[in-house]
């Protein structure tokens, strides 16, 4: 699995130096930008699915927080991730697992659940 666990500044640094993601993991993460994050972790778990190949980019899972989650339910929050990810929802990513929290949420936990295996997988 691919992990982006890294401040903006970390990121601009690797993107510089090609990037740890492809094509859809770089755009997921620009787009998200636009939620003004705290932080963001992004984990291409495609490799843990079923048609998995080197170099896939089906399954994501993201860690946001946000200032603009304050007062969301979780569909609300979902809802404004999805909006971010715009197209690639229908041209790129088949899955996204979104844990959006609050600076005040993160703070008093600072983990997201484990993601659950694929029965599909190899």
């Amino acid at each position: 699995m691919t992990e982006w666990k890294m401040t903006n500044q970390q990121h601009d640094q690797a993107m510089e130096q090609a990037g740890p993601a492809g094509p859809v993991g770089q755009q997921l993460w620009t787009r998200l930008q636009s939620l003004n994050l705290q932080h963001l972790e992004m984990l291409n778990e495609s490799s843990g699915h079923g048609g998995y190949f080197p170099g896939k980019e089906s399954h994501f899972k993201v860690v946001v927080v946000s200032e603009r989650f304050s007062g969301l339910r979780p569909v609300q929050r979902h809802q404004q991730v999805y909006a971010a990810a715009g197209d690639l929802m229908q041209t790129g990513i088949h899955a996204l697992a979104i844990h959006a929290y609050t600076p005040e949420e993160w703070q008093a936990n600072a983990q997201a659940p484990a993601s659950p295996a694929c029965v599909h997988a190899r």
